[in-house]
């Protein structure tokens, strides 16, 4: 009995291990003495099993199972100023970021960015639209990037599982509120969506808040952009804020 329980206890330990991911942090390094430091600290802790230091960009990768709040206090105890920057599986980590850009004539400019912020979630980056009319307008991804007759050759609304009863279409992105200016800004995330299967879909605009009310009234391809990892140092090039410097209350972000 004892046996049969402590193999049922083992088989459950190796149902919750933590599966294998890439992580990458920006990390306040100046020279080589800089870069050892780092790399003998995160190497001590349990399920590392690569490390790779870019000193150029001041960026580290750490390929394991560990957990994220272990290596930020591993970096912190070294002494150097540290922020994650991006999470994934390691096959998909490279694509994960993607943006769509409205360029007019109904909506210009308009931008819709998407990043991988965890293996099953992906974040729209802060959207922002001019020249909506007033009000709600709902928004979604279709099935295809094809803009030959606007929106209305984008196909259907983007929807993988669509054989599951009761679950929501994965396309559809809500609603967006434009002010009296016609401008509307949004963040939030989604579950389920990953960045490396809408390259090449498009989003859409509806003109209303029922997006079966119409062909849309205008829609942008998804394309690859730099992934959360990609754009290093900066977080915006209008303020040349560098990554450690930013507090929590620069990232917003909520549940779609």
């Amino acid at each position: 009995m004892a046996t049969a329980l402590t193999s049922d206890r083992n088989l459950h330990q190796e149902d919750r291990a933590m599966p294998q991911l890439l992580t990458e942090f920006m990390v306040d390094m100046t020279c080589e003495g800089c870069v050892n430091a780092v790399k003998n600290k995160l190497e001590t802790i349990e399920g590392i099993e690569k490390v790779e230091v870019d000193l150029s960009n001041q960026v580290v990768r750490i390929l394991g199972s560990s957990p994220v709040k272990a290596m930020t206090q591993a970096l912190e105890q070294t002494g150097r100023k540290a922020r994650l920057i991006g999470q994934g599986v390691p096959q998909d980590f490279l694509v994960s970021s993607a943006v769509a850009e409205f360029k007019g004539p109904d909506i210009c400019p308009g931008v819709v960015r998407f990043a991988q912020v965890s293996m099953g979630t992906c974040k729209n980056r802060k959207p922002t639209f001019t020249g909506l009319s007033p009000g709600t307008h709902s928004w979604c991804i279709n099935e295809y990037g094809d803009l030959t007759n606007g929106a209305a050759s984008t196909g259907s609304l983007y929807n993988p599982f669509q054989d599951q009863t009761g679950t929501e279409p994965l396309g559809d992105l809500g609603t967006l509120e434009a002010d009296k200016n016609g401008e509307a800004f949004y963040s939030g995330k989604k579950e389920k969506l990953k960045v490396a299967d809408l390259i090449g879909r498009a989003v859409v605009v509806y003109k209303t808040d029922d997006n079966k009310s119409g062909p849309g009234l205008t829609a942008a391809v998804i394309a690859r952009s730099a992934g959360v990892g990609e754009n290093y140092k900066k977080l915006c090039s209008c303020d040349g804020t560098v990554i450690w410097e930013a507090t929590n209350s620069d990232f917003v972000a909520s549940k779609v």
